[in-house]
């Protein structure tokens, strides 16, 4: 049996012109495509365009900290500036990310298909995603939210006089974004494999994305409900989270919180799929403990759901319940780190090579681990009572998210750019921006571990002069994680039109993806390819590539 690929005689000059990804430019046919490689795109922009504006509102924060004295911004100003970074970088930026684009734009190749199961609501779901953009910033203009991300009870349903039933509407559409992706990604995986793509020859990232899709599917109804009944309280007093008229205000801690700590795992899970590809390719070598790698991603999503109340901790949770949480906790670092094992075991006498995707692949690896140890700490309970409400948690939480999903997401975006557009980047340019972000980030959120430890709270705009020092640190290397930031946006898109041809393959990786022309057909492969080798089996590419010669001779 051998594999069918595009052949080398197989160039876009000997091709009908209905087959080029890029054979209509104009506007309504964007709008209107059905093409999961067009809607990829589409997020890319949309995605991007919201983490700048997530971006802004968190840089108004930084220069208000850099004083002790609340004095670039009122209190109330304050409190919507870290509100409005939060949802918008959570909702409209973390949990789409590297699903919506990557995911949507290379599942469908990495498995042999033509496209997702259902084009059409693929469609759908990113209309949906900017159906909630547009409320989120319709509640921008209107004033802003007060309320934290988090929209905590009483605050998000008595006291504060912001647009809440807003943007409640806006995280309860771009909820359905992420439900109708994941049930594509589970049915297309499920249904839709090339012969011989068995689940164990499926790339890593596939699997990944696999699992937190399961996460999107399970977990974000109960977000939508608990949204949808603070909407209810405030508008017609319902009285769900009410004590006075029966209610509960920790039931919405639990019903948030039963969503938000899984969705941890939606925003990380793609990353740690996107790394695995990324060391495979640059060391050389087959995933170390494939299986093993492959199961952690589903052993993460299953512990997701196990784990919400140590959120809790200080809420008034039973003794009982408490030490189940925080032994729940400490369990699932367990899969967490079999990945970090792995992937350093995989780089142990490879040949390896350091391209940007390594240098961001590294960077994750160092800040992921940084954060995942320090999440111990809070699932202890006697650390967590005491630093839960400081900013130990605020470095921790972007430790996690921004220095580990973020430095996979574009690492991702280096390594697949090639493949997403048919150009190269310059390639000193970017290791520069790797090497940026890395220090940017270390140089922003470490200092947040001392203060948070030393005992500044979380989301007040003054605070004691002695924190000043490490407050004006944090806020310099937000500078420069900034410059780090725009780097990437600039040479990218100046490689758009003036970067070097990449060819089919520039990296010489074994997915499916990589056999085929950049950008890809708009049926991904002239034939279905039957598949008759594992994942990350660099000896078939040797012998594929000498076919290919011979072929070509």
């Amino acid at each position: 049996m051998s594999t069918i690929v595009s052949l080398p005689d197989q160039t876009t000059a000997a091709l009908p012109k209905r087959t080029y990804i890029n054979n209509e430019h104009g506007i309504l046919s964007w709008l209107l495509t059905a093409d999961h490689k067009r809607i990829a795109m589409l997020y890319l922009v949309s995605i991007t365009f919201f983490f700048f504006v997530g971006g802004f509102f968190a840089g108004m924060v930084r220069l208000e900290l850099l004083t002790p004295a609340g004095d670039l911004m009122a209190a109330d100003t304050y409190n919507k500036m870290f509100t409005m970074h939060g949802i918008v970088m959570i909702f409209l930026f973390l949990v789409p990310s590297v699903p919506a684009t990557l995911g949507n734009f290379l599942i469908p190749i990495m498995i042999g298909a033509k496209d997702l199961a259902f084009p059409k609501i693929n469609l759908l779901s990113w209309y949906l995603y900017m159906i909630g953009g547009i409320f989120v910033l319709t509640t921008l203009v209107l004033g802003g939210v007060d309320t934290g991300w988090t929209f905590t009870t009483p605050l998000s349903t008595h006291y504060l006089n912001t647009h809440v039933v807003t943007t409640a509407t806006a995280i309860f559409i771009a909820g359905f974004s992420s439900i109708f992706t994941g049930l594509n990604f589970i049915v297309t995986i499920h249904r839709m494999r090339a012969p011989g793509m068995t689940w164990f020859r499926l790339p890593l990232f596939v699997w990944s994305n696999y699992a937190a899709s399961v996460l999107m599917v399970l977990g974000t109804p109960v977000l939508a409900i608990a949204i949808v009944l603070v909407a209810l309280e405030r508008t017609i007093g319902i009285g769900v989270f009410d004590p006075t008229k029966g209610g509960d205000p920790l039931l919405f801690q639990h019903l948030f919180w039963f969503y938000s700590h899984p969705a941890v795992y939606i925003m990380i899970l793609p990353g740690f799929g996107v790394i695995s590809e990324v060391i495979s390719t640059f060391s050389r070598k087959r995933v170390f403990g494939y299986t093993a790698v492959a199961f952690s991603s589903v052993a993460i999503a299953v512990f997701g759901f196990f784990v919400w109340a140590h959120h809790m901790f200080i809420m008034g949770v039973s003794n009982y319940s408490a030490l189940v949480f925080s032994l729940l906790t400490m369990l699932v670092a367990v899969p967490s780190a079999i990945k970090i094992f792995n992937w350093s075991f995989t780089m142990q006498k490879g040949s390896i090579t350091f391209e940007t995707p390594m240098l961001y692949a590294f960077g994750f690896i160092g800040l992921f681990t940084i954060g995942g140890l320090t999440g111990v700490f809070l699932g202890a309970l006697g650390m967590d009572v005491m630093l839960t409400e400081t900013y130990f948690v605020v470095a921790h939480f972007h430790f996690v998210m921004v220095g580990g999903m973020l430095m996979a997401f574009l690492a991702g975006i280096h390594f697949w750019w090639p493949k997403l557009t048919g150009r190269m980047y310059p390639e000193s340019v970017s290791k520069l921006a790797a090497i940026i972000t890395f220090v940017g980030f270390i140089l922003t959120f470490f200092p947040q571990f001392v203060v948070g430890y030393l005992g500044m709270p979380r989301r007040y705009h003054a605070y004691p002069p002695e924190f000043q020092v490490l407050n004006v640190l944090s806020t310099a290397g937000a500078t420069v994680l900034g410059v780090g930031y725009m780097l990437p946006l600039l040479y990218l898109a100046w490689s758009l039109k003036y970067g070097a041809i990449a060819g089919n393959n520039p990296w010489q990786a074994t997915g499916l993806e990589w056999q085929i022309q950049s950008p890809p057909l708009t049926e991904n492969f002239l034939e279905t390819p039957i598949v008759d080798h594992e994942a990350y089996d660099y000896e078939w590419l040797e012998r594929k590539t000498e076919r290919e010669l011979q072929y070509v001779g």
